[in-house]
């Protein structure tokens, strides 16, 4: 089950995001790393600007991402699973969730991530997406991410119809 999260639903969220990001010891300098990835402020200042989505199985939240809608564009946001959930289809099933509640006129949905993070590279193009023409420009012009980040990030993007669908 995918719904939407609410704020009494942050540490569990914050935890997930917290514990998948453990992944990015394996591709990032130690310099580089953020830990935590997200505390508990930051959720609560992402979730100003966007609407935080968690995917559920039986044993409680196992995934969460983002959707932040940007004129006719949506930003797949922060997406995390759990390690033991992960190749299991909860990703594909958040990224379609996002797709699916996007607004209608939206003409393009795009995600940012790692240019390392060969996972969520092989997610997105199993997905549908596909590398921005100009992955700095994309960035730029949708994201407000450290530079740091930005410089080591791709862009990745997918039309998702004619605007008013």
């Amino acid at each position: 089950m995918i719904r939407e999260l609410g704020s009494g639903e942050r540490r569990a969220a914050v935890e997930v995001i917290n514990t998948a990001a453990g992944w990015y010891r394996e591709f990032l300098p130690p310099e580089e790393l953020h830990s935590p990835e997200m505390d508990e402020s930051g959720w609560d200042a992402e979730a100003e600007r966007m609407t935080w989505w968690g995917a559920f199985s039986d044993q409680g939240l196992v995934g969460v991402t983002g959707s932040e809608p940007i004129g006719d564009v949506v930003l797949l946001r922060h997406i995390y699973v759990l390690p033991r959930h992960q190749r299991s289809g909860v990703a594909a099933a958040l990224i379609r969730h996002v797709e699916e509640m996007s607004p209608a006129g939206i003409r393009m949905i795009v995600a940012g991530t790692y240019a390392a993070n060969f996972k969520a590279r092989g997610l997105l193009e199993k997905s549908g997406y596909r590398p921005a023409a100009d992955s700095e420009l994309t960035l730029r012009t949708y994201y407000d991410i450290p530079e740091d980040r930005l410089l080591g990030s791709v862009a990745y993007v997918k039309a998702v119809g004619s605007p008013g669908r």
